[in-house]
């Protein structure tokens, strides 16, 4: 009911809309529209109630509310069904138990906070409250398990076309899940799968996006490495906007996977990837070496020469680049 409101005055804005008007469109009494309102008004949206006139939407607050999400989105599918909380402990295990109980394939998870956030190799996520874009998307793909793994990719080119539409924005994608900023990490994406023999039952995508996070609300361990959009964008950054443009390319690039496979998807990351033609360090279980990074293959793999001339591909490990200023034998 809330959400049909919110559309009716959105569509009419700036002009006011009669609480006649809503409660025939809506069949239902004007006390139940007013009651509406006033919990509209306690979420945080600014609605003018004029006399003898109606009601005028002349704010909304910056929160992800599904409200919001949905009429800035133009999927087909893709995040058509929001499940919204303020707090959560992360929205991948959230997004995990409600594609176990069987949700809708593209449902995504959103959190405005999260308290447990995670990344790679079970590494902390950084998720304050209303500063960042933090949320999970739900897909059920119909291609072997194998290929879970590339949707990692397919998520990291979704968010660098979206952040790179602001101004002074040229973001970049280091192997496999970072999404980065003038060195420094801008995104972390975390995908994770239930599958059986042959079969995947949901995969999971979970990504967090800083954009205003203040340097001083950073932990003191991550503020050499972390940066946030707003540090770096020439223009006011929407995060609503900014969701409804990664679910939109992610749809996009998810679609021309499902009709032409991953090869499309691994030449465009080759564009943005800040790791490829660089200098790095594999720190993998067993082992320890540096070369360079050539490709990567058809299964999304890191193809690494090494020093000996031997080409690597790297399933598992931490990948750590050279920075161009570094002397001779420093990796960071």
């Amino acid at each position: 009911m809330r959400e049909r409101i919110l559309e009716i005055l959105r569509s009419k804005m700036p002009a006011p809309v009669s609480g006649e008007v809503l409660s025939q469109e809506l069949a239902v009494s004007r006390t139940a529209i007013w009651k509406h309102i006033q919990a509209l008004k306690n979420e945080g949206y600014t609605i003018e109630s004029v006399p003898k006139k109606g009601y005028i939407l002349k704010e909304v607050p910056d929160r992800l509310k599904p409200a919001e999400v949905v009429a800035n989105l133009k999927t087909k599918w893709l995040g058509h069904h929001i499940h919204y909380c303020e707090l959560t402990t992360s929205t991948n295990e959230l997004a995990k138990r409600l594609a176990g109980e069987g949700c809708e394939d593209g449902l995504v998870v959103i959190a405005e906070e999260q308290n447990s956030g995670k990344g790679r190799l079970s590494r902390g996520w950084f998720s304050p409250f209303a500063r960042g874009v933090w949320f999970s998307v739900v897909l059920k793909p119909p291609f072997m398990p194998q290929e879970a793994s590339k949707c990692t990719l397919l998520a990291a080119i979704a968010v660098v076309k979206a952040v790179n539409k602001y101004k002074g924005v040229q973001a970049s994608i280091k192997w496999p899940n970072d999404v980065l900023l003038d060195g420094k990490k801008l995104v972390g994406i975390l995908t994770e799968m239930s599958a059986e023999f042959g079969r995947i039952n949901y995969i999971v995508i979970g990504t967090g996006i800083n954009v205003n996070v203040p340097k001083e609300m950073v932990p003191e361990e991550l503020r050499a490495t972390a940066v946030s959009l707003a540090d770096v964008a020439r223009e006011p950054i929407s995060r609503v906007e900014l969701l409804a443009d990664v679910l939109g390319y992610m749809e996009e690039l998810y679609e021309k996977v499902l009709h032409e496979g991953f090869k499309p998807v691994l030449e465009e990351w080759k564009k943005y990837s800040s790791t490829l033609g660089q200098q790095v360090k594999v720190i993998a279980p067993d082992q320890t070496y540096f070369g360079e990074a050539v490709d990567i293959d058809e299964d999304g793999l890191l193809m690494v020469k090494r020093e000996d001339g031997r080409i690597e591909k790297v399933i598992a490990g931490d990948v750590s680049i050279r920075p161009a200023q570094a002397k001779q034998g420093e990796y960071a």
